[in-house]
């Protein structure tokens, strides 16, 4: 079965609950959401009850919880060291995140490994792994590092990155890879040689440690390193080769995540879920969502 939802909001008031009933209004059966604003530190008390009520949802709505994944926050950088405070919040903040997603029961949280800002590539994984190593410790939780478009200084644009850092973490079953179609294409990979970048990370890291995809378009050539999402289709990588990754029987337990961008500060995520479970691209989906 196709596991597919989009990225979803998550406020005060109805937690997972809001979160839940948003993913349901796209036809989703699965989603992803940050605990809180993701540019800044204000969490609010997560609510035993509203989790419970929206679990069971969850249950009758055939929705795996397992594959409903958190997104840590961007302001943390555990490459850099340069400032031992800076360093230390990031390393406290993502601790804190861990323990969110363990009283939501979450198991899986993606995180964009850090930029090493002028420290180099080495001494920047090894800060990522040092902070690992104390984060992941008496935890069920999963971090899920994020392949990157490569940024400025950016780690993890290159799967020999992201392996050097899983290399140097203690527990193994702490750590994983959450692939991102856009930051693949304008980190250098090449889209439409799908296959060959799963051989790539089997031979290099392993294909076990994929527990995530983001799906998105890009709006940029391949290797441009710029980062910009764009619509289902409507990009540089295309429909038919989102489809062929999105429905490659290597990766057809792992769920699958859109986050694309609003069109006229509309979400396009309903329209693009169909889209996506029909197989048939429709060109006028951004008028339809603009209408």
């Amino acid at each position: 079965m196709l596991t597919i939802g989009s990225h979803v909001s998550f406020n005060n008031k109805d937690q997972l609950l809001g979160s839940l009933e948003e993913a349901l209004s796209y036809d989703a059966n699965t989603f992803m959401f940050y605990t809180g604003a993701p540019q800044n530190t204000m969490r609010s008390k997560i609510d035993p009850n509203i989790t419970k009520q929206a679990i069971a949802i969850m249950k009758n709505k055939n929705i795996d919880y397992s594959k409903v994944i958190v997104h840590a926050p961007y302001i943390i950088n555990l490459a850099n060291n340069k400032e031992d405070s800076k360093y230390d919040f990031s390393i406290k903040f993502l601790k804190e995140e861990v323990k969110r997603c363990e009283e939501l029961g979450i198991k899986y949280m993606v995180l964009h490994p850090g930029s090493h800002v002028g420290l180099g590539i080495d001494e920047g994984i090894n800060n990522i792994i040092n902070a690992l190593n104390i984060i992941l410790k008496d935890t069920n939780v999963v971090i899920l590092l994020e392949t990157m478009a490569g940024k400025g200084s950016e780690i993890g644009s290159k799967f020999n990155e992201i392996k050097k850092i899983i290399d140097g973490v203690n527990s193994k079953n702490n750590i994983g890879i959450c692939l991102d179609t856009c930051h693949l294409n304008d980190s250098g990979y090449d889209i439409s040689a799908f296959d060959q970048i799963l051989d790539e990370i089997d031979q290099t890291i392993g294909l076990s440690y994929v527990k995530c995809i983001h799906i998105n378009d890009s709006k940029n050539p391949i290797s441009s390193h710029k980062d910009r999402h764009e619509n289902i289709g409507f990009g540089t990588l295309g429909f038919d080769n989102l489809l062929k990754i999105i429905y490659n029987p290597r990766l057809e337990n792992i769920p699958k995540i859109l986050e694309t961008p609003y069109v006229d500060d509309k979400p396009p995520y309903k329209l693009e879920i169909a889209m996506i479970r029909n197989k048939v691209f429709d060109p006028h989906l951004k008028s339809k969502i603009s209408a």
